[in-house]
């Protein structure tokens, strides 16, 4: 079996304010100060050293999370872009607050963000089952290729969310909401028979 550790990055300006950062990758999605400290807590608790590997996004703010969370451990690292953060196309670098009151009806009112009927208006955002499908092709392709082993995957709260969508397969995609900034969610893998085991979610400690 495969397991793996999901981290979540740690908080960004972006994320302080509001802002759907999607795939952007500038200086406003690079980890503040509380994220970098979010992080940093987090390593004290998380020992990673019987880890075997780290694959992350190879966006900023998930790149410096892993350099945080690998300090003294030196594991091997890697990135895939199937771990990319949804992209929300026209609606990156926009106010939450701003698309709520402008689209209500595109808005979960318990979670508070997109449904996916999103798309209809944002031009050119990913939809649900496309991040899905990536995702979860990532996470079985890596299963095989290395059926022994612990990884640690460090990549984005909507990428965690449709990981389980896509293993899954829940009828209501809402039911799942993001994981918070700099928590762990535990997978394991069998994959040879493509079973999938949802260990934890959204956790502070590993």
């Amino acid at each position: 079996m495969t397991e793996f550790y999901l981290v979540r990055h740690g908080q960004t300006n972006a994320n302080a304010t509001g802002i759907k950062q999607g795939s952007i990758n500038t200086e406003m999605t690079h980890l503040n100060d509380a994220g970098k400290a979010q992080v940093g807590n987090l390593h004290k608790t998380f020992d990673i050293s019987n880890f075997d590997q780290i694959i992350s996004s190879p966006l900023f703010r998930t790149l410096e999370t892993t350099d945080i969370l690998n300090e003294g451990y030196n594991l091997p690292v890697s990135t895939d872009k199937r771990l990319i953060e949804i992209s929300y196309g026209q609606w990156d670098g926009l106010k939450n607050d701003d698309l709520k009151a402008a689209y209500p009806e595109l808005f979960d009112p318990y979670v508070k963000d997109v449904l996916p009927a999103y798309v209809k208006r944002a031009t050119n955002g990913e939809t649900f089952e496309e991040v899905s499908n990536r995702v979860k092709e990532f996470l079985v392709e890596t299963a095989e290729k290395y059926p022994n082993e612990k990884i640690l995957i460090v990549t984005h709260g909507f990428a965690i969310k449709a990981a389980m969508l896509g293993l899954f397969e829940p009828k209501d995609p809402m039911m799942i909401p993001e994981p918070d900034n700099a928590s762990v969610t535990k997978l394991v893998i069998l994959g040879k028979s493509h079973r999938y085991y949802l260990k934890y979610y959204n956790r502070q400690k590993a």
